[in-house]
């Protein structure tokens, strides 16, 4: 049990927010699907039958569902971002260091992020304006740059870039893939300006995270709990966090090598664009499915998501539309780090352009914003 309140949440606090409660998530974030918990599976408010995402599961469904106005989670690896694209919510990675993870149960703590789920954009950047700052208490944390505004004025032209089709991956769902083509099209309908670009590099910075190297971080952060208290270690969990073991300091140090060429590479490939657009998640699967392979479909969830922190990058996650049989859809927009004024302002416009319900409800955002606007005083 915690002795106090994480510094996001005394922030919060703080600016009036009222705490309900903590969510369900993977076990020690360790996971995209929302089904590793020895407390049961956060239900996906679409369809049951389907997987939240995860790891910060329960936070996108408690958005989904109503049950609150927005949420914390914690985002490595996608966590505060495939949960929004299966919940048709708005999921806002921020850039490492501009929230503190102060107060936070660590996954990799020089990865590990505090993200927000809302029903929109502008609730989520309003939450995260609440939040940013420095923190002594986090050493991981720094201060935006100089001139950095959520309130900048977003920019009147911009472009976009995309995985060229040979570099992406939608594991066989026609669906996803039809969608994300719709995605595209209204972003350039929107006046932006499409690039396609290679996405080798950040494919290949995804790998790093579930290397044995990549995972030795974990064992850093909860290794000790995972020998102390081995009964209460899913045997999931354990077997991915394990595996750091066997990483030398040698094969760590390689790994970053390997990632700071990798982030070279990346800058070159995205160029001048604002931002990169892919498919939050490549495809969806039941929980059946999961439990029969819970490792490689868990992997395929992050082919869009794993090299976001890895790169030093902002995301922002956001409904695009739904399938035929009523699942939702998402798509990410990526940037540099502390983009976030950038991407949230392409974003707000898609946002618009797409007008779609709010999370699982039948309310369009379009009406209830027109809903909610002041009345003129009588």
């Amino acid at each position: 049990m915690p002795k106090e309140s994480a510094t996001a949440v005394r922030r919060l606090e703080a600016a009036g927010a009222i705490l309900v409660g903590k969510n369900n998530l993977d076990q020690f974030a360790t996971g995209l699907v929302g089904v590793r918990s020895p407390y049961g599976v956060p239900r996906n408010p679409f369809d049951a039958d389907f997987i939240p995402g995860g790891s910060s599961s329960g936070s996108a469904v408690a958005v989904a569902s109503g049950e609150v106005a927005f949420a914390l989670g914690t985002d490595t690896a996608g966590s505060g971002r495939v949960p929004a694209g299966f919940n048709n919510v708005v999921g806002v990675k921020p850039s490492i260091g501009l929230v503190s993870t102060a107060g936070v149960v660590p996954a990799c703590r020089s990865l590990d992020c505090v993200s927000i789920f809302a029903l929109t954009v502008e609730d989520g950047m309003s939450v995260l304006a609440a939040t940013m700052g420095p923190d002594e208490a986090d050493p991981y944390s720094r201060p935006a740059p100089a001139g950095f505004s959520l309130a900048a004025p977003p920019a009147q032209s911009f472009s976009f870039a995309v995985p060229s089709p040979a570099g992406r991956k939608f594991f066989g769902d026609g669906e996803y893939e039809r969608l994300f083509g719709e995605a595209v099209r209204r972003m350039e309908s929107l006046g932006g300006r499409k690039r396609e670009i290679d996405f080798a590099p950040f494919a290949a910075a995804a790998e790093i995270l579930y290397s044995d190297a990549g995972v030795a971080e974990r064992i850093a952060a909860v290794g000790d709990f995972l020998r102390d208290q081995p009964a209460s270690v899913l045997p999931v969990t354990r077997a991915i966090i394990e595996r750091g073991r066997d990483a030398s300091a040698a094969d760590v140090y390689r790994a970053r090598e390997r990632l700071m060429v990798l982030r070279a590479r990346a800058r070159v490939a995205l160029g001048d664009a604002d931002c990169l657009m892919v498919p939050t998640a490549p495809t969806q699967y039941r929980i059946a499915e999961v439990e029969r392979d819970p490792f490689a479909f868990n992997a395929n969830l992050g082919t869009y998501s794993n090299f976001v922190n890895l790169l030093d990058m902002a995301a922002i996650a956001l409904p695009s539309g739904f399938t035929a049989a009523g699942l939702p859809f998402g798509v990410t927009l990526i940037g540099s780090a502390f983009s976030e004024p950038v991407l949230a302002g392409i974003a707000q416009k898609f946002e618009r352009a797409a007008a779609l319900p709010l999370g699982a409800s039948r309310k369009n955002q379009l009406a209830a914003s027109a809903e909610d606007a002041p009345r003129p005083a009588t």
